[in-house]
C-alpha cells in the first residue's frame, strides 16, 4: 500500500517533490483545480501539480475533494497513508473519517493553528518555530500530534530563508512518522494562536505601528507576497527589504507598481529627477 498525498502551495510542493525520494513516494497526488493568477488571469495549475507531474505521479484535481468521485479515486489507491499539506480546503466526513489522516503544519501547535503559520510567526518576533505532525480532525489544526520538532527564527529571517528549512523539516517528520507510527497526543489549550490569511491590509505597513514590527512584518512577506508601503498619491510602493534603526524604519530595496526592484535611494533619485 502507497500513500496518497493532498496539497497546493509552494510549501506542500517541496515536501511532496522530498517525500517522493522515499519509501513513502505517493501514488496519487491530489491537488486544487487550476486557477486564474497574475495580472492576465491566465489559468495557471497549483505549484503541487505542476510537481506531480514533474515527477510523473498520478494527479487529481477535482473541484470538490469531499465529493463521491474523489473519495472514490483515493480509496482506489488502497493508501496505507493518507497526508494533507497545506492542501487549502476543508476536508471532511466521510473522507475525514474513512482514513487516518497525517497533517504536516509549519508551526509548533499548539500556537500558530490556520492558514499562514510562517508569516505569522515571524511578524510576532517569535524566536522559534517548527514542524508537527498531527492527524487531521474536524477542528482546526486541533488534532492530537505525534511529532515536534522546533526550528530556531533569526533576526534576519525571511520567509524566502525560513520556509525551505521547515519544509526539509516537515519532510523528514512525516518520514519518521510514517516508518515508526509514534503515538499521539492530544494538544492542551494553553497558548492557542491562530494565524490568519494574509490580507491586503497586513502587507500595508502602518505607519503607527513600531518601526521594529513593520521591518518583522517586510521580512515575513517577503519574497512571496511582498508588503509595502502607502505613498500621498494613493499608490503603493512594494517594499522588498528595510530595517529598523534608532526607532525609525529605513528602507533598504523598493519596487515600484510595475516597476523593478531598486534600493531606496536609487528610487528617491529617479523621484527627484
Amino acid at each position: 500500500m502507497g500513500s496518497v498525498y493532498l496539497g497546493t502551495s509552494d510549501f506542500a510542493a517541496a515536501v511532496l517533490r522530498l517525500l517522493a525520494r522515499t519509501p513513502h513516494r505517493p501514488s496519487l497526488v491530489v491537488t486544487r483545480p487550476d486557477r486564474p493568477a497574475g495580472r492576465g488571469r491566465r489559468l495557471t495549475p497549483p505549484p503541487v501539480a505542476e510537481t506531480a507531474r514533474e515527477l510523473g505521479i498520478a494527479l487529481e484535481q477535482p473541484e470538490d475533494v469531499n465529493g463521491e468521485d474523489a473519495r472514490a479515486r483515493i480509496a482506489a489507491e488502497d493508501p496505507g497513508a493518507l497526508i494533507v499539506c497545506a492542501f487549502g480546503a476543508l476536508i471532511r466526513d466521510p473522507l475525514l473519517s474513512d482514513h487516518e489522516i497525517l497533517n504536516v503544519h509549519p508551526s509548533l501547535l499548539p500556537r500558530w493553528r490556520g492558514a499562514a503559520p510562517i508569516e505569522r510567526a515571524i511578524m510576532a518576533g517569535d524566536a522559534q518555530t517548527g514542524v508537527a505532525i498531527m492527524r487531521l480532525t474536524a477542528g482546526l489544526d486541533s488534532g492530537p500530534v505525534c511529532l515536534q520538532q522546533a526550528e530556531p527564527i533569526t533576526p534576519q529571517d525571511t520567509f524566502g530563508t525560513l520556509a525551505p528549512r521547515l519544509e526539509a523539516l516537515g519532510a523528514m517528520l512525516l518520514v519518521k512518522a510514517l516508518d515508526e507510527r509514534p503515538p499521539f497526543t492530544e494538544q492542551g489549550e494553553d497558548g492557542v494562536t491562530y494565524a490568519e490569511k494574509i490580507t491586503a491590509a497586513d502587507r500595508t505597513l502602518d505607519p503607527a505601528q513600531p518601526a521594529e514590527q513593520r521591518a518583522r512584518v517586510v521580512r515575513a512577506l517577503h519574497p512571496h507576497v511582498g508588503a509595502r508601503v502607502q505613498l500621498e498619491d494613493g499608490s503603493f510602493l512594494g517594499v522588498l527589504r528595510a530595517h529598523a534603526e534608532g526607532g525609525e524604519l529605513v528602507l533598504d530595496e523598493v519596487q515600484p507598481a510595475g516597476g523593478r526592484p531598486m534600493t531606496w535611494d536609487d528610487y528617491r533619485r529617479g523621484q527627484r529627477g
